[in-house]
């Protein structure tokens, strides 16, 4: 069942879609956007067993802060048993997590579809 994003700030829209959340960051995500993203993020990836994908499909820019919010959230999600996905076509974007190494820890799926198949694959019993 998809549910409408609830507006819940200016950079982060939170919905649920196929028993997981997705964290949609939208627009500047730099140290102002941090601080307005940072109390969300948490509480949806203290969740014993989250299944969280963050799609950054609308972001336009991503500094230091952005990529300690990606790694915090890697971070909650995998010590309290859960699953953490990303999305991310943007050029730059996906250049600075190359360099950052972040491409290795988070790989990037080209599509919020592939991202929930991907869950959806990782939560089924093998």
């Amino acid at each position: 069942m998809r549910h409408q994003p609830a507006p819940l700030t200016r950079h982060l829209r939170v919905r649920h879609e196929r028993e997981c959340t997705v964290l949609e960051f939208h627009g500047e995500i730099d140290i102002a956007a941090a601080a307005e993203i940072a109390p969300r993020l948490d509480r949806e990836t203290g969740r014993p067993g989250a299944r969280i994908v963050l799609d950054l499909g609308r972001i336009e820019f991503l500094d230091c802060s952005g990529l300690r919010l990606l790694c915090r959230a890697r971070q909650r999600v995998l010590d309290r048993g859960g699953q953490l996905h990303l999305v991310c076509t943007h050029a730059l974007t996906l250049r600075v997590l190359r360099v950052t190494g972040l491409t290795r820890l988070l790989p990037p799926r080209p599509t919020l579809e592939e991202a929930l198949e991907q869950a959806g694959a990782a939560s089924r019993p093998g």
